[in-house]
């Protein structure tokens, strides 16, 4: 009977929140003050928190953007620096066979980002160029995960992070001032997103796990 009940909860543990050696430690010698072994659940159960987390960091920006109908005050360019920072670390995690807790929060990002780079180019009047954009961007994600990419090409994306975040940071600030100098002056024109600043994310400059 106790074996029947451990297994769907050692399923569920088991290797997503502890290693086996954990789960015997905790559930069948009843040890619960293991402290190396209460550091890995907590460290998996933080990491997977802030994966769940992340599924809500961008879609207010989606809404507002799909309620007010227009993209205005966005810069495409920094979205796409964003994209290309946040593909850099899913893609060399993956890469590098980091647990998803490491690199699940980058996933979800990319394709709240990914929906906003469309969104833009749709409000734009650019429908097929997002079109284009979006089959371009999943072959060459494809092309990075293959055996095709040489390990240095995929370090090199994860190293761009850093320069690709604060360079888009400053694109969408500078397209923050244009748009509101233009706002000031036409009092009847829309800024839907006018200030409306990028979620913060420390994602590009997180550590990967290490399993």
């Amino acid at each position: 009977m106790a074996a029947e009940a451990d297994g769907p909860l050692k399923r569920l543990l088991v290797p997503i929140l502890l290693p086996e050696k954990c789960y015997d430690q905790l559930f069948v010698q009843w040890d619960l003050l293991h402290v190396p072994c209460l550091k890995i659940l907590l460290s998996k159960g933080l990491g997977l928190g802030i994966v769940a987390g992340s599924l809500l960091v961008k879609l207010p920006q989606v809404f507002k953007i799909l309620g007010a109908k227009s993209a205005e005050g966005l810069s495409l360019q920094s979205v796409m620096l964003e994209l290309v920072a946040l593909t850099g670390t899913m893609v060399y995690s993956i890469t590098n066979n980091f647990p998803f807790s490491s690199w699940g929060e980058a996933l979800f990002l990319m394709l709240q980002t990914i929906t906003i780079c469309f969104l833009v180019m749709h409000y734009r009047g650019q429908t097929v160029k997002g079109v284009a954009f979006l089959a371009c961007y999943g072959l060459v994600l494809l092309v990075l995960l293959s055996p095709l990419t040489p390990l240095t090409v995929v370090t090199l994306l994860q190293a761009s992070n850093v320069p690709a975040v604060v360079v888009g940071r400053l694109l969408q600030a500078a397209t923050n001032t244009t748009t509101g100098t233009q706002a000031s002056s036409q009092p009847s024109q829309s800024s839907c997103c006018l200030g409306a600043p990028w979620p913060e994310s420390s994602l590009p400059f997180r550590k990967p796990e290490i399993p």
